[in-house]
């Protein structure tokens, strides 16, 4: 376990546009690092207010001492589901449990926005993130082929309403 954030408190808060700039620093880095930033990538970080936020969405940040270290967004898919994305940890903080955090907020929060649904795209090289969402519930289903990720080789799903025995 990295010892960086041992003693380091996350803070997790809402978007607000003076963020913008660390939101896609923060994705852009992990997507760089794993795979390349495609363009519907640039389009929802550039555009998030657009894209995430007015249509139903939301943005989290991580923040550690005042600089956002982490981000998640849940994307309204439709009135049921929703997607959880743009989930990062900055490099030096990871391993030590904030992207649990991450999640678990994400969790949190769609089931307060009233999602039923969570989904999420991901590739199965990611297997330290996969690993974690199984450990939250998620199961591997089908990824559809309009798919808008090009990377996405695994799509995983959370029911967060249990269905009631009949």
């Amino acid at each position: 376990m990295n010892n960086l954030t041992n003693d380091l408190q996350m803070e997790i808060i809402p978007y607000e546009s003076k963020y913008n700039q660390a939101f896609v620093d923060l994705n852009f880095a992990w997507l760089e690092k794993y795979f390349e930033v495609e363009p519907y990538d640039k389009k929802q970080l550039q555009l998030c207010n657009e894209m995430i936020i007015k249509p139903g969405g939301s943005i989290y940040l991580g923040i550690i001492n005042g600089i956002p270290i982490g981000s998640y967004a849940l994307v309204k898919v439709n009135h049921k589901t929703c997607e959880l994305s743009k989930m990062t940890i900055k490099e030096p903080y990871q391993g030590n449990g904030l992207g649990k955090q991450l999640v678990e907020h994400g969790i949190e929060t769609a089931k307060k926005m009233n999602f039923e649904v969570m989904v999420l795209y991901t590739h199965c090289k990611l297997q330290n993130a996969i690993h974690i969402y199984r450990k939250y519930g998620f199961k591997d289903i089908e990824v559809e082929t309009n798919c808008p990720y090009l990377r996405c080789n695994t799509k995983m799903e959370l029911k967060l309403v249990q269905s009631e025995p009949k």
